[in-house]
This record gives structure tokens, sequence and C-alpha cells, in this order.
């Protein structure tokens, strides 16, 4: 298990700022979704966002918490629901593990969701480090927007700031 060193002002830092492209309008941003090619979502309210639209990621990472508040979805069309336990300011061996599942198994068409018993906050880095670099990622930023990356752009950045993770 890898546990956030959160007295390391760097790693803080740099996972307080986008690491893609914000969108403070999440409808701004759905044109560029339309045409990904692999899509993961990480996050309930820009899964809900997705959904609105009738998009649907191929990886949907949700914990059922909105900004900490519980959210149940109404509505979950998904193929296929994971499970993965996942503490807050951590990145478990059992989200690796059904992240990469998900990964591997996911066809094109298909949604895959993984509730995440925890949190999901950090399991962009994961999905950055373990997709295909055609993947588009989608986040919240808290109050900002839509964060929306290129995997390809973020694959040594992602392990970089995993590397400053503590294993335990």
């Amino acid at each position: 298990m890898l546990r956030l060193d959160t007295e390391n002002e760097d790693i803080m830092f740099e996972l307080k700022r986008p690491l893609g492209k914000l969108y403070p309008n999440f409808e701004d941003a759905i044109e560029e979704i339309r045409s990904s090619k692999f899509l993961i979502s990480v996050g309930d309210a820009t899964f809900n966002n997705l959904t609105k639209y009738e998009l649907y990621p191929n990886i949907g990472i949700i914990d059922n918490l909105i900004q900490r508040k519980n959210h149940t979805h109404d509505v979950i069309r998904a193929d296929h629901i994971l499970k993965a336990d996942n503490p807050a300011g951590t990145i478990t061996d059992d989200l690796w593990e059904t992240i990469g599942k998900a990964l591997e198994l996911s066809n094109p068409g298909e949604c895959y969701v993984i509730d995440v018993a925890g949190e999901e906050d950090l399991a962009v880095l994961p999905c950055i480090i373990m997709a295909n670099p055609e993947t588009t990622i989608l986040y919240g930023q808290p109050n900002e927007g839509l964060v929306l990356l290129k995997v390809s752009d973020l694959k040594n950045k992602a392990q970089k700031l995993i590397d400053g993770f503590i294993e335990e």
C-alpha cells in the first residue's frame, strides 16, 4: 500500500493543481470527451455529469461521496461493477489490481464501474500509469471544474508523484 506523504510539500502542491486542462463548465468539454478513444472518469460528480449527457466512460471510479458528503447514484448504467477497498490518502494494492482488471477486461462500448469503499481521489495516478497512452481521464477539481487529461502527456509525472508516496 502507498500512503500520501502529507508533509511532502512538493507532492501536495502538485496534487492540488490540475494535471490536465481545466474546464470551468462541463459542457465546454463535451466535444473533446466524445472524441476520446478510451475514457476513464474518477469521481462521483464527474460520473454524474457524464451520464447526464448519456456519455458513459469505459471505466468510472466512484466512492459514493461528493466533496466528502454521501451520494448515491439513482441509476448506474454499467455492464460490470467491481469493488475495491482504498482508505483516504492511500493507493492500495486492491485499487491497483482492480483498475488493472478493469483495463484488461474492458471492451469498446462497455462501462465498468469501480465502486471504492473509502476514497477514490488518488486513483487518477494508477490510471495514468497503467492506461494506454491514448486514454483520456476526467476528474473533478473541487470548486473549479472538470480536468481532462491525456495519459500520454503525464506518465512520467504520475510515476514521479507515486515515487514520493510512502510504501507501507
